[in-house]
C-alpha cells in the first residue's frame, strides 16, 4: 500500500471538493463531499500505479542556488 499527500481544496463557485497529488502526475480528481472524492482520487491513483512506480513519485524537487 502506498502512501501519498493531496492537496485538497473547496471551489465555492461549483461547489466541488477539488484534489491533486504533487509528484504524481495526473493524479487529480473531484467530488461534491470529501468522501467522494477521497474515493474518486483513490481510483485514480491505483490506476497510474498499475503499471508500477511513476519515476516522479517520490522525487523532491532540487533545490536551486
Amino acid at each position: 500500500m502506498h502512501a501519498c499527500t493531496a492537496v485538497i481544496e473547496h471551489c465555492p463557485h461549483t461547489k466541488l471538493y477539488v484534489a491533486h497529488v504533487p509528484g504524481l502526475p495526473g493524479a487529480h480528481s473531484q467530488g461534491a463531499t470529501l468522501d467522494e472524492l477521497q474515493v474518486n482520487l483513490r481510483e485514480v491513483i491505483e490506476i497510474l500505479l498499475e503499471d508500477g512506480k511513476p519515476k516522479s513519485l517520490g522525487k523532491r524537487p532540487e533545490k536551486r542556488p
